[in-house]
């Protein structure tokens, strides 16, 4: 059977090919703030971790920047306060709606109730499952990538080694995009290795202090762990804590792999305490704004817009650090 997330997948690579028109509506009412100026409800995930503040700080500055006026709603980590803030956005008739979805289901109503409005929707960061109609585009990292490029970053660093990689995953929120998608995308990149094994997998919710809780359960029923797959840097610096407490030395006696690059990720990799770190860049506000203004002038946008990313190993984390913006 053919999934829905498969469907949504193929949606969107055939739109992306040509682009698809901006408008949600043809026949859409005018709206936005009165001032003449283009009126953006952008509705936060939340503030879990330093690259969530470095994503909302990116969007705040560069909606002032390119002049646009920026309703901003912070979610506090619940969808249903999202899919309120989204409502709000309806009511007071923005002329576009974007949004960081927490979790990748139940968006379906609330996305047709913004089309039935005529206000286009540009998700930002993660995806959604719901008809690739209902939103213009999306904008963002890819995370499946993220996650093979991690299993190949651990594939490198583990070369030539003998003896099994105890493997412990530390998982993002349940639910959502990123989580699900840097699973698979690790997952795949180790396959049919039977020397790397995950003996320990649980979510971390995206937070060091999660992060330290999950790896200080870890660390006592799976001491056989010398390896670490976290897919946050937040999540790993809290986990450093746990591995450090248990009189072990994170990045030798437990290798770390990481995602995101936050300043912090660095600082601790320069260390010595992270191996690896994948990157993700939050700083999508120049780009979101620029997607906003042809969004809103009904110009052709590209259905799926991937940001720029690389890829960063511990002897390359001293020269890198004085260059991260976050």
């Amino acid at each position: 059977m053919i999934s829905r997330r498969t469907l949504l997948t193929a949606a969107i690579a055939a739109a992306a090919t040509g682009g698809l028109a901006a408008c949600a509506k043809e026949d859409a009412p005018s709206t936005g703030s009165g001032s003449g100026k283009i009126t953006l409800g952008f509705s936060q995930t939340g503030s879990e971790s330093g690259w969530r503040a470095a994503n909302t700080k990116s969007i705040q500055d560069s909606a002032t920047a390119a002049g646009i006026v920026l309703k901003f709603s912070d979610a506090q980590a619940k969808e249903e306060n999202q899919i309120a803030a989204v409502r709000s956005f309806i009511q007071q008739k923005v002329d576009v709606i974007s949004f960081s979805p927490l979790k990748v289901t139940g968006w379906d109503t609330v996305l047709k109730e913004a089309k039935d409005a005529g206000i286009p929707v540009i998700l930002t960061d993660r995806g959604v499952e719901a008809d690739p109609s209902l939103f213009v585009s999306l904008l963002g990292s890819d995370f499946t990538a993220e996650g093979m490029r991690a299993g190949a970053m651990l594939k490198k660093l583990v070369e030539g080694t003998t003896g099994p990689i105890n493997i412990a995953q530390l998982e993002g929120s349940t639910g959502s995009a990123p989580a699900i998608e840097r699973t698979k995308g690790f997952a795949d990149a180790i396959a049919g290795q039977p020397n790397l094994k995950i003996v320990a997998t649980q979510t971390g919710d995206f937070t060091r202090a999660k992060g330290k809780e999950v790896m200080e359960a870890f660390l006592k029923s799976h001491p056989e762990i010398n390896f670490l797959y976290a897919q946050n840097d937040d999540m790993a610096l809290g986990a450093i804590q746990a591995i450090e407490a248990a009189g072990k030395k994170p990045g030798t006696d437990i290798k770390i792999i990481t995602i995101d690059g936050v300043k912090d990720g660095f600082v601790a990799m320069a260390a010595g305490k992270i191996n690896g770190i994948v990157e993700c860049n939050p700083l999508l506000g120049t780009q979101l704004m620029e997607l906003v203004k042809k969004v809103h002038a009904k110009e052709t946008v590209e259905k799926r817009i991937v940001t720029k990313e690389a890829d960063f190993l511990q002897a390359e984390a001293a020269a890198a650090l004085p260059t991260r913006q976050y």
